[in-house]
């Protein structure tokens, strides 16, 4: 479904060109694809790529960066926000930030339906609360009603999980999707994902620095350093990973000490 060849991405500075990712290839099928990497590795501006929604000083360069078959590099601006919400989404890290605060969840969920989909506002409406009922929200009729600088950062996220869905996109992708939430609130967000992308068959991409979340969620895991692929395996098999990198990773998790002898004999 998405095809991505040698991608490039530099930015302009007044010190020069810097690179953000360099010579990427990867694919994604309808299946669940984790992107790992410490801060700064360039995670984030890979999934930033794929939308569009990179900076004006940023520059994108791929052999091949393809959506179904829908060329994204050949694309111009209006043709890539086509393909937003009705091929392809994003979550982002703090749902908060990213919904707008001056109109209702209702009203933004609403405008995703109208725009992509051509519904009239009670139609909107309609999927729209039905939307809100597939993400277990409790009240949809208070959260259409509602801003979101009145909702929990847990039902922010939900409220942004509808309306990215709305459409029924093949891609999703989720940029940090729990990292601002508390670890109850981050489980049942994770259960909503996985439960949505595997009914509506769609593909993800789950953007994130924590191991142990990609290795327990996803099918497979790209493992990126300095905008550059060090390597691609199944999640099953991550442990198993010769990779020095990935091997550092993996001994960068954090673990429960045990008590020390001296603790224990108190």
């Amino acid at each position: 479904m998405l095809r991505i060849e040698n991608l490039r991405v530099s930015y302009s500075t007044p010190s020069g060109r810097v690179g953000g990712v360099s010579g990427l290839s990867f694919t994604c099928g309808r299946e669940k694809l984790g992107i790992v990497g410490e801060s700064g590795s360039g995670k984030s501006t890979i999934g930033k790529a794929i939308m569009g929604l990179l900076p004006t000083n940023s520059q994108v360069e791929a052999d091949v960066m393809r959506l179904g078959n829908r060329d994204l590099i050949s694309q111009n601006a209006e043709d890539i926000r086509s393909l937003r919400g009705r091929r392809m989404a994003m979550i982002f890290q703090d749902p908060l930030l990213a919904l707008n605060p001056t109109m209702t969840v209702g009203a933004q969920i609403s405008e995703s339906f109208r725009i992509h989909q051509g519904y009239s506002s009670k139609a909107a409406q309609k999927n729209g609360m039905e939307m809100l009922d597939s993400v277990h929200i409790e009240d949809p009729e208070q959260m259409w009603k509602a801003y979101p600088n009145a909702l929990s950062g847990g039902m922010a996220q939900r409220a942004m999980i509808a309306m990215m869905l709305a459409c029924e996109p093949d891609l999703l992708i989720a940029d940090e999707p729990t990292s601002a939430l508390d670890v109850i609130s981050r489980r049942t967000v994770l259960q909503i994902i996985d439960g949505l992308v595997a009914s509506r068959n769609m593909g993800l991409l789950l953007i994130s620095h924590d191991l142990g979340l990609v290795e327990a969620f996803c099918d497979r895991i790209l493992i990126i350093k300095n905008g550059k692929l060090i390597e691609t395996i199944p999640a099953k098999h991550l442990n198993e990973s010769n990779h020095a990198y990935t091997q550092e990773l993996l001994n960068a998790r954090p673990r429960l000490l045990a008590r020390s002898s001296h603790a224990t004999s108190r």
